[in-house]
């Protein structure tokens, strides 16, 4: 009996000297970092893709400001947007004629067209976000910053219908010396993110992107960003 005693108090004593070794933040690191990875192996087989992006604004401002548009990438950096609303029929092409962006403000007139530079601000959002900015890699690499990096707290991750929400303070993906509370939405059957919505640090959300009927792999033909 005191022999069994004995053998309980050992195992007590190392299952407590385990778990108080154990680190909660780092363990929540790891966690997201082997999302990370999911999500990088999962976009090293894409090669092309096409998606309905919804933008939405801040809350602030009744249902928010919304634009949508038609995404197209194909590798290495080709961008074709063709916008749904507002503007219906505009489209942006990018990179053009020396890495500058072709803007055709109708669809239905071609040739009436004309190119600005990736940074011009009739292009850039009210995020500091450009069009060469946008496309999915550069998004999964922007994932990790905020992840390891860029973090100012702990990083939240739950499952819910099929998919991870990671959530964190971490430095802004495109403003110099601002703090953007993030919440990415990861879908688990493709591993690749589907929202990302960005809030001031006490949580108000400034804007909300969604990717709907993301299919990937399906021979964008080069003729599309011509």
């Amino acid at each position: 009996m005191r022999l069994s005693w004995l053998y309980v108090s050992i195992y007590v004593f190392v299952f407590l000297a385990f778990t108080n070794s154990i680190n909660p933040a780092s363990a929540m690191v790891l966690n997201a970092e082997s999302i990370v990875k999911k999500m990088e192996a999962a976009y090293a087989e894409v090669n092309d893709y096409e998606m309905m992006v919804e933008v939405r604004g801040p809350e602030s401002e009744g249902s928010g400001k919304t634009e949508s548009f038609i995404y197209t990438f194909k590798r290495p950096h080709a961008i074709h947007i063709e916008y749904e609303s507002p503007h219906k029929g505009a489209i942006l092409i990018y990179p053009h004629k020396d890495g500058h962006v072709l803007v055709r403000p109708w669809k239905w007139m071609p040739f009436f067209q004309f190119h600005l530079k990736p940074d011009s601000v009739f292009l850039k959002a009210s995020s500091g976000q450009r069009i060469d900015q946008t496309d999915m890699g550069l998004l999964i690499q922007n994932i990790a910053k905020s992840v390891k990096q860029g973090q100012h707290g702990e990083v939240s991750i739950t499952e819910k219908g099929g998919q991870i929400h990671l959530r964190v303070l971490a430095d802004n993906h495109f403003r110099e010396n601002e703090k953007t509370l993030y919440r990415f939405l990861i879908d688990k059957a493709l591993w690749l993110p589907t929202t990302i919505q960005e809030s001031t640090p006490d949580g108000i959300v400034e804007r909300t992107i969604t990717f709907y009927n993301l299919r990937v792999n399906i021979g964008v033909s080069d003729s599309l960003f011509q």
